[in-house]
């Protein structure tokens, strides 16, 4: 598989570990101390080819993303659940399966910037258990599965589900789900 986007990962053994599974270019971050030529080019490969942000499913890896997203518009997103990127204790998207890093390279989304307000309020995140009740992680954590949009705290959750245009009919179709699989 080869992807046109330009791929910004973390270091250097998450590069051999998407090599080992789509022929891609590929910025490092080099962790979170992302450095003002970096930003550049990002910017850069964002206007010539497109990009694709593929960080740790850690919360290392999601301040990385939200300052790339903050900074620069246009990225595409990839995620990981924790359990895909999971090996002998330590998470990171060097540990995951080829096809796994595959599948969330096809599946990879743009964040919306809009000005729009989104309907789902903190009522209906308590409704569905995602907030404030026993098992609300594993909840989260299976909805960010079932939408794609990978894990989010609870305090993320509401502007993740705003940022990928999540509905409030989308968020209850998604929760059947969720409830479905859900075990605690």
């Amino acid at each position: 598989m080869q992807v046109k986007e330009i791929i910004v990962v973390e270091g250097r053994d998450d590069v051999s570990a998407v090599k080992a599974a789509v022929a891609a270019e590929f910025i490092v971050t080099n962790g979170y101390g992302i450095g003002e030529d970096t930003f550049e080019r990002i910017e850069f490969a964002v206007q010539r080819r497109g990009v694709i942000v593929f960080t740790d499913p850690d919360h290392a890896g999601e301040m990385i993303r939200k300052r790339i997203a903050r900074r620069i518009p246009g990225c595409r997103h990839a995620y990981l659940t924790q359990p895909e990127a999971l090996k002998k204790g330590d998470i990171g998207i060097e540990n995951a399966a080829p096809d796994v890093i595959r599948a969330a390279l096809a599946r990879a989304c743009t964040i919306l910037e809009t000005d729009t307000v989104s309907d789902i309020t903190g009522a209906d995140l308590e409704r569905h258990r995602l907030i404030g009740y026993p098992g609300a992680a594993r909840r989260r954590e299976l909805l960010g599965r079932h939408l794609k949009i990978g894990y989010a705290n609870g305090k993320q959750l509401p502007g993740r589900l705003h940022g990928f245009g999540i509905t409030g009919i989308e968020l209850d179709s998604a929760m059947g789900q969720v409830n479905l699989d859900f075990t605690p």
